[in-house]
């Protein structure tokens, strides 16, 4: 791989459009504290590239990506783990795991408004309403299609578990690598 695309990136400086809201950088997350000080995304710069790529392919529908979680500090999912130690929603705490090591994004489409779309279940839904063989409803199921096919095509792999969770098809590409996401700014 590319030594320049093994960086990392503010993914809103190679799409301004793609809206963050790092629910962790808040209280409005499922531990109801802070887990980490930064509200800049930052990603891989390889994996930041393919997202601009799927953020490319929703807007063609009129939508907009809006990122929830990226790169997320070892530090961070540590304090994840303590909270809810259940591997199957929650990693262990691991450098050389995808949050960890910047090529995971959890994320939702927005209309063209900004407001939410109707999805499956909220933002880390611990149920099978999270899962991504969860019965949808035709509207719910729209929105999965044009979210999931887009990250897809833009080189993405999708986590069973949660329908938010997407994965740089290359992640295994990347070694482990730590960074201030403050620094990115």
């Amino acid at each position: 791989m590319n030594s320049a695309k093994q960086g990392f990136t503010n993914i809103q400086k190679i799409d301004s459009d793609i809206i963050v809201d790092l629910k962790y950088a808040t209280t409005d997350n499922f531990t109801q504290q802070i887990v980490y000080n930064f509200t800049t995304a930052i990603a891989r710069t390889g994996t930041a590239q393919k997202l601009a790529v799927a953020s490319d392919l929703v807007k063609k529908k009129g939508y907009f990506l809006k990122v929830w979680d990226a790169y997320r500090p070892v530090i961070a999912q540590k304090k994840l783990f303590e909270v809810y130690p259940d591997p199957h929603f929650v990693a262990e705490p691991n450098p050389n795991f995808s949050h960890q090591k910047g090529v995971t994004f959890d994320l939702t489409l927005v209309d063209a408004d900004k407001n939410d779309v109707k999805m499956q279940s909220d933002f880390d839904d611990f149920s099978t309403r999270a899962h991504r063989n969860f019965k949808r409803t035709a509207e719910e199921e729209e929105y999965y299609q044009i979210l999931n096919n887009a990250m897809l095509e833009a080189g993405f792999v999708g986590y069973p578990e949660e329908w938010w969770d997407y994965r740089d098809s290359e992640m295994d590409s990347y070694q482990p690598l730590a960074a201030d996401p403050n620094d990115y700014s």
